[in-house]
């Protein structure tokens, strides 16, 4: 299919991030992800196809989306204004007449050329940080046709690319994706498989091949832990991310992510119970000890990224 033709869904385009990769950078977060890690930021995302989401609380009761809707898929309740998910289209008819913004758009379509566009306008930020742009989620290699159409875009640009990957997905996928990528921010949750498939809902045995395989190929990695309280961070799996980490083919840089509740508005908004709205984030002590803990292994840690 020609690049003109490929269609991603996005959630968001977030320019002038300084996180995510080297310098000022675009970063893009693309729609579905094969895994419901419970402390995620962007549970939004996990849908592979955009939604609306109703809040309630910023509902005014006025029944103008039921009379735009075209499918006649919503109702007024006492609960509120309820949407019947067969008639809904998800045409978004509703979020645009909605007064008082109770509805929200996550996510939409947007081609190759409209994306490229939108990032050429920061080139001359990503020449003068060493920034560029990086692709997100959920998870960016759901989408593969559309992102590798985008990282050819970008590398006729000459603009640095970066994928943020949990790695879970076919390894011939994964290394077609390297040959166009510039820097890859690979999460490690958790070794122990039990674990990993209790948090995630998946098992990790694919993952740590790719990752393994992908450090071999020479890629550059930076290998990204969330440290996230009762699932990663005791000593015996610090220990096993060092052993690990230490023994792949190539030595790469640790950021080490500690876990906050700042999405819990998010849950919120989607009606998704946030499990881990009781856990306590680690502290500044303690997340200093487990990078002291990882340096132990000879590897470059550094907290945040």
């Amino acid at each position: 299919m020609h690049a003109e033709l490929t269609t991603g869904q996005v959630f968001n385009v977030m320019r002038f991030s300084t996180h995510d990769g080297p310098g000022i950078r675009t970063t893009v977060f693309l729609k579905g992800c094969p895994l419901s890690c419970w402390w995620c930021h962007n549970p939004e995302n996990w849908k592979h196809v955009p939604s609306e989401v109703y809040i309630a609380d910023r509902c005014i009761g006025c029944g103008i989306c039921i009379e735009a809707c075209p499918n006649q898929a919503l109702a007024r309740t006492p609960q509120g204004i309820t949407v019947d998910s067969v008639r809904c289209a998800h045409c978004a008819r509703c979020v645009d007449v909605c007064p008082s913004e109770a509805r929200e758009r996550t996510g939409w379509p947007v081609t190759v050329p409209e994306l490229v566009s939108t990032l050429e306008r920061d080139i001359p930020f990503y020449e003068q940080s060493g920034g560029g742009v990086t692709f997100s989620g959920g998870e960016p290699l759901c989408q593969t046709e559309f992102l590798m159409a985008m990282l050819k875009a970008c590398g006729q640009l000459e603009i640095h690319r970066a994928v943020d990957t949990c790695g879970y997905a076919a390894s011939d996928v994964l290394l077609q994706v390297a040959r166009f990528t510039d820097l890859f921010l690979f999460d490690l949750k958790a070794l122990d498989p039990v674990t990993h498939r209790a948090n995630t809902g998946v098992d990790n045995a694919g993952i740590l091949a790719n990752l393994r395989q992908l450090s071999g190929s020479g890629a550059d990695i930076i290998i990204r832990i969330p440290l996230i309280p009762g699932v990663n961070d005791d000593e015996q799996s610090l220990s096993k991310f060092g052993e690990f980490i230490a023994a792949l083919p190539r030595r790469h840089p640790v950021n080490l992510l500690p876990y906050h509740a700042a999405a819990a508005g998010k849950y919120k908004k989607l009606g998704i119970g946030l499990r881990g709205a009781n856990v306590t984030p680690p502290a500044a002590e303690r997340v200093v000890e487990i990078a002291q803990h990882l340096s132990g292994f000879g590897l470059a840690v550094s907290v945040g990224g």
